[in-house]
């Protein structure tokens, strides 16, 4: 045992010394593995007195494994066609009433902006500036309301 003693604090010194480069490039690449000759010539820098993480990488979950899980269906099994059909009428009814909301809060938007002529409330009369920034907001909001309706317009034409 005494005779390992040495071997490891050797070990330990040589590790502790040895310089760690970070290269530039698509990737960033650290290393200890260049000598210094190799990182000058890459244009990498020596990280002195930071310390170093090491993260292992995820394994990517395979093929099988994430379209089973995409589908809900645990072990393969295979979902009956009735209960199936169900699910894709609940899943239609839903997104038919988030359609019908989102186009009540369109219209509604709509009605206040008034192709940009809205109303002036409170101190807007005074204060123009205020007038515009809510006329912006208010073409914002249809604009993303309007997205969010074609989007759930897709979805409902993607069931069966």
């Amino acid at each position: 045992m005494r005779s390992l003693l040495p071997l490891l604090l050797t070990m330990a010194t040589s590790a502790a010394s040895a310089a760690v480069y970070r290269c530039p490039g698509p990737p960033v690449l650290y290393t200890d593995a260049l000598s210094p000759r190799e990182a000058m010539e890459r244009g990498c820098k020596t990280l002195e007195g930071q310390p170093i993480t090491v993260i292992q990488a995820q394994k990517p979950r395979t093929a099988t494994a994430t379209a089973s899980s995409a589908s809900g269906a645990e072990g393969g099994a295979r979902v009956d066609p009735s209960q199936q059909r169900q699910r894709d009428d609940e899943r239609r009814r839903v997104l038919q009433d988030e359609l019908r909301a989102a186009e009540g809060r369109l219209a509604a938007t709509q009605a206040e902006y008034q192709g940009g002529n809205g109303e002036k409330q409170g101190d807007e009369a005074r204060n123009y500036q205020k007038y515009l920034d809510r006329m912006a907001e208010l073409k914002a909001s249809i604009n993303r309301q309007q997205s969010d309706i074609d989007a759930l317009k897709r979805e409902i034409s993607k069931l069966p």
